[in-house]
């Protein structure tokens, strides 16, 4: 039957037939002579009662609870490390190991194991404005790539070690820019700033024992500042038509200093050519003075009139008109031989019925003995 259905009378819904709220006494008491019942305890007697009021001592119960106390203890000391960490333990605070990836246990509690990442690439950047050799200031933009290399002196030997390596490495990015000018820090000098900034910046975290192991150095940017970025760039455009113009000039250079050299090499052959043609020469006619000598010594009278004849007809052969003084008379003859080489090579025979082949002084001979009777035919 429900509570208060009608005809039913009221109910008390804790059991009883009292009105009032239940007592909380007797509940907790009937609780605790539950408890003393199930671990093997003597039920305590009532308020009021001759019986006792406390259980006796159970050992079973100690060693139950002891041991899942062991248990518990046990396996709160197992811990696995990954493949790409390592794991430092401090025993009551004091370095012990350092162990290797795989499955662990330490005593908990006493042993702290703290794990570190030792394939991890991590990175840390820093910009800010630098004096340079030449006492110009750039404003440069660096990061820097880093992993952990020994994990004992990450964790130990410096309290904070990121913070350590920011402030090394803006020391070591000061002291290379320091001794770098302007336009090597800008232009082609970029990547001989990061890698000596990464030298001297792993030796300043070496020196430190932070554990820390710089893998890169990149120079994210280095340029002028925007006060004077304007002026910068025109001056750069200047040094890029600068080097323009001095390519232009050294491909022009290139194309006529072989030129050159070509004709200075002709020019020198052929003046070994003409060394040499001078020297067979003078040779040639040497041998043929002393050829002429020895027929000379031989017979002086035949050879000095030979010598003129051929002296006669090199000088007469070079000349287009000849006069001819006649023995025994006033007159002069004239004789045009340009006419008359003319007439030579366009007939076979001359005029005068003389042979083409006739030579120059056989044709002045036979001139010589035939004048005089055509004189006298003309008087």
């Amino acid at each position: 039957m429900a509570w208060n259905e009608p005809g039913g009378g009221k109910k008390d819904p804790w059991g009883g037939d009292n009105q009032g709220p239940p007592d909380l006494d007797e509940a907790f008491k009937k609780l605790q002579d539950k408890l003393n019942n199930m671990f093997g305890g003597k039920r305590g007697g009532r308020a009021g009662g001759s019986g006792s009021d406390g259980g006796s001592f159970n050992p079973r119960l100690l060693l139950v609870v002891l041991g899942v106390v062991a248990v518990l203890y046990f396996l709160m000391g197992f811990y696995q490390v990954d493949q790409q960490e390592r794991a430092v333990v401090l025993r009551f605070g004091k370095y012990l190991e350092t162990v290797q990836p795989g499955l662990h246990w330490n005593w908990p509690l006493i042993d702290n194991v703290q794990k570190v990442n030792v394939t991890k690439m991590r990175s840390v950047g820093h910009r800010s404005q630098m004096l340079t050799e030449d006492e110009n200031i750039i404003d440069i933009a660096i990061s820097v790539q880093y992993v952990v290399d020994d994990p004992q002196s990450f964790l130990l030997r410096v309290r904070a070690p990121e913070a350590s390596l920011e402030q090394a490495m803006e020391s070591a990015l000061r002291h290379v820019v320091g001794s770098t000018t302007m336009d090597q820090a800008i232009t082609e000098g970029r990547e001989q700033i990061a890698v000596e900034t990464q030298a001297r910046l792993q030796q300043y975290v070496d020196r430190y024992e932070t554990g820390i192991r710089v893998s890169k150095v990149n120079i994210e940017s280095a340029q002028a500042p925007a006060q004077v970025q304007e002026a910068f760039d025109d001056v750069t455009r200047a040094k890029e038509d600068r080097e323009r113009l001095k390519n232009q000039a050294e491909a022009y250079a290139n194309s006529i200093i072989p030129e050159a050299r070509g004709q200075a090499q002709r020019i020198i052959e052929e003046a070994n050519g003409y060394r040499e043609q001078s020297i067979s020469a003078a040779q040639g006619e040497a041998a043929r003075f002393t050829q002429l000598l020895t027929e000379y010594q031989k017979a002086p009278e035949v050879t000095r009139e030979r010598l003129y004849i051929e002296a006669l007809q090199d000088v007469m052969s070079k000349a287009s008109k000849v006069i001819v003084d006649v023995e025994g008379g006033n007159n002069l003859l004239y004789l045009p031989l340009d006419k008359l080489m003319e007439r030579r090579s366009d007939s076979a025979t001359t005029s005068d019925g003389a042979p083409a082949g006739e030579t120059l002084e056989q044709q002045i001979d036979r001139l010589q003995r035939t004048a005089p009777a055509r004189m006298r035919e003309g008087r």
